[in-house]
């Protein structure tokens, strides 16, 4: 009886040092113009929906404004975190749109 119990702490001591020895997140590394990084697996800022979202553009800004009723764009400004897009609606009133420059929430309509 007493080989089968060393057998057998010995496999449970082998199994136990070979699951404690696998990694809990897998990582890898990354290619790019800052060279070669270590990726640790996870992504900070990410959600369910995907990656964090970069600046938004100026063609984007314009569109997001196009829905809030400006028609005619006259321009896009950047101030600080936040972008301003400015022109007039169908009656050809100013209108100015104020964006967040990373979510592109309407943060306001100013008529």
């Amino acid at each position: 009886m007493r080989i089968h119990s060393t057998r057998l702490v010995g496999s449970l001591v082998a199994l136990g040092l070979g699951l404690s020895a696998a990694p809990a997140f897998a990582q890898g590394i990354s290619i790019g113009p800052g060279g070669v990084q270590v990726d640790p697996g996870y992504r900070r800022g990410y959600d369910d929906r995907g990656p964090p979202r970069s600046e938004l553009t100026r063609g984007e800004a314009a569109r997001i404004a196009r829905r809030e009723g400006l028609v005619d764009v006259d321009g896009v400004d950047r101030r600080g975190p936040r972008l301003i897009v400015r022109g007039s609606d169908r009656r050809g009133d100013d209108i100015s749109v104020v964006l967040d420059s990373r979510s592109g929430e309407v943060l306001d309509v100013r008529r």
